[in-house]
């Protein structure tokens, strides 16, 4: 199978093009490397350097690869961003989405994946409850309504001219090569920083002090299931949650990285960061067909090896 995959140089799209590197498929990458890194690229992977707003390019692309299925991981990730810059997020998110669209109809694509968020689109979630996917949207910022205006789109085109798409909605992804240099990331963030012994920042979820916001971690081989599932037309339902679905505070995953690195952890309290949900806690729906995701615990002792051996290398 011929397959496109959006954003392929980032953290989670290089991880997928990995995976089905490793399951025979004819890979395409297209990234801007506008956070994405072109070491990430996969040995025997086709790369393409540019931007999913590119009209001539994208469709260039699909004339001359012809995918099958498409992957499409490539957008701007800042919530914080968005609130600053909506133009921008809307550009990347819903008009440079719209053109991989409308090319895979176009070209026949037999399967598209979408990378949504479960978070930002579910809103604020109540405590000692989790965000189902058959709940109604409650996106509160310009990021979250790109991403759920795509969904939407998505759902028409499969009633109008039956485009096959799964919608995945991500919890906060983390694992290898996730970048430590933006302000998403808090795992890689705080990996970074307590392995070389710099402070880290607990943004406040109300009060500065406070223990910061609640989120629902999720390993990246998580989410290169789901989509690999979903490629492989095997994931029955759309959209689907890919978290743990256990909630964990700024302040608890700090205490978490710093006992794996066998490091202390040198906090710094902050205000609220514009566009932070308080708490945001999915619902599992991939149990079935994946299996329990991987612990925090395992997951973050891959990360820091990750990161540890970055450092030494």
């Amino acid at each position: 199978m011929r397959v496109l995959v959006t954003g392929g140089a980032g953290f989670i799209g290089s991880h997928i093009a990995d995976a089905l590197l490793a399951a025979s498929c004819e890979v395409l990458v297209l990234d801007n490397l506008s956070t994405g890194r072109r070491e990430n690229v996969p040995r025997g992977a086709r790369f393409v350097e540019g931007d999913i707003r590119d009209a001539s390019l994208v469709a260039q692309i699909f004339a001359d690869f012809r995918p099958q299925a498409v992957t499409h991981q490539a957008a701007q990730a800042s919530v914080s961003l968005s609130t600053r810059e909506p133009l921008l997020d809307a550009e990347v998110n819903l008009m440079g989405s719209l053109r991989i669209i409308t090319e895979s109809l176009r070209h026949g694509v037999s399967r598209f994946v979408f990378a949504s968020t479960g978070g930002a689109i579910s809103g604020e979630v109540p405590e000692g409850e989790r965000a189902r996917v058959d709940q109604t949207p409650n996106p509160r910022s310009p990021y979250a309504c790109s991403k759920f205006a795509v969904e939407t789109y998505l759902r028409g085109f499969a009633d109008e001219a039956g485009l096959r798409s799964t919608i995945l909605r991500y919890a906060n992804v983390y694992g290898p090569r996730q970048d430590p240099h933006g302000e998403a990331g808090v795992v890689a963030i705080f990996s970074e920083r307590i392995l070389s012994g710099q402070p880290i920042r607990i943004n406040a979820r109300r009060t500065v002090g406070d223990d910061g916001c609640v989120r629902d971690y999720v390993y990246v081989a998580d989410a290169v299931k789901a989509n690999l599932l979903a490629l492989f037309g095997q994931l029955a339902h759309s959209p689907m949650n890919v978290c743990c679905g256990q909630p964990t505070s700024t302040r608890e995953l700090a205490r978490h990285i710093a006992a794996a690195a066998n490091k202390e952890a040198i906090i710094e309290s902050a205000p609220r960061r514009p566009g932070d949900l308080e708490r945001s806690v999915l619902t599992p729906s991939l149990a079935e067909s994946l299996g329990a995701p991987v612990p925090l615990a395992e997951g973050l002792k891959s990360t820091l090896d990750w990161f540890a051996a970055r450092a030494v290398g």
